[in-house]
């Protein structure tokens, strides 16, 4: 892996910039499954507060629902979007900071991008050359695969990217890998690849659920995906706030625009060794760097 290209994932962008937190950070342990178990421990994801003490919790793996205030936010997503804000706030809950024993009234309710978004942060502030990524998980429901975000570190004794998934505790044999701190790449659907698997009919599209409450799947699922993994590739994480210029004309899109996707997909297949190639694209079109905003829509850019 040359220099260049992880000396890119060193650097942060906005979203992982530890700012005042990067002293902190590097306080936190080394060890990646203790680091990734600590920040889960200040996180619920808003569908176990739903669940309450069922489902995933029902052996209060994530502590006792029934103490959540019922005033608080019970979805803090467009709240607290970069790890500055998600860490100031921990700390203005309990002063202690990261700590495995944190109370369910002192978390916050994020899902899995800003678990990501934060352990990349964390990474970055140590050392490490760390990407969040975008896609799907099958392990994590039966029979589909759900929209996810997952992080990678580079390991230099290893000489590879690291797959780690830090969004929920999960016990021996609950996974159909090892360990959630390294998972093998056919355990997780890049949205990039799996946009050409449907494509190409090696897939169905069908089981690519994007959780938007709207059950969104297949083809329009993914291409969303794909243009919030490249702009993670290019250390730009978006929320699900933004929005590519062209979502709202998905429905109406013809082959060409289909290949104009499947163009980029092939790229990121291999993200390190296309990443110049990426790299100029994101920098010079408007289709995969421009987004729309609660605020900011398509006539804005006109």
């Amino acid at each position: 892996m040359n220099d260049k290209l992880l000396n890119h994932y060193r650097a942060t962008g906005r979203f992982t910039y530890a700012g005042p937190y990067a002293d902190y950070f590097r306080t936190l342990p080394n060890n990646i499954e203790e680091l990734g178990n600590l920040v889960c421990a200040q996180i619920i994801h808003r569908i176990t507060l739903k669940q309450g003490n069922s489902g995933a919790n029902a052996d209060l793996r994530y502590g006792d629902m029934t103490r959540y205030p019922w005033y608080r936010m019970r979805c803090e997503d467009d709240v607290f979007l970069t790890a500055t804000a998600m860490t100031a706030e921990l700390f203005r809950l309990d002063g202690r900071g990261f700590v495995l024993e944190r109370d369910v009234e002192n978390k916050l309710v994020l899902c899995c991008h800003y678990v990501s978004v934060l352990m990349t942060a964390i990474l970055k502030a140590k050392g490490y050359a760390a990407r969040s990524r975008a896609g799907y998980a099958p392990y994590i429901a039966n029979g589909i695969s759900m929209d996810h975000w997952i992080t990678q570190y580079y390991d230099e004794d290893k000489s590879r990217w690291i797959t780690i998934d830090a969004d929920g505790f999960f016990k021996k044999g609950e996974l159909p890998f090892e360990s959630q701190y390294d998972i093998p790449e056919k355990h997780f659907d890049f949205a990039a690849k799996t946009w050409l698997d449907i494509r190409q009919g090696k897939k169905d599209g069908s089981k690519f659920i994007y959780a938007d409450g709207r059950g969104t799947n297949s083809l329009k699922a993914l291409a969303l995906y794909v243009f919030y993994d490249l702009n993670a590739l290019m250390n730009q994480e978006l929320t699900f706030s933004f929005v590519p210029l062209w979502w709202s004309k998905f429905d109406n899109f013809n082959e060409e625009d289909f290949s104009k996707i499947d163009s980029l997909a092939e790229l990121m297949t291999d993200p390190d060794k296309n990443f110049e190639q990426l790299y100029e694209i994101w920098s010079t079109s408007k289709k995969w760097r421009a987004f729309c905003s609660p605020l900011v829509g398509e006539s804005d850019w006109d």
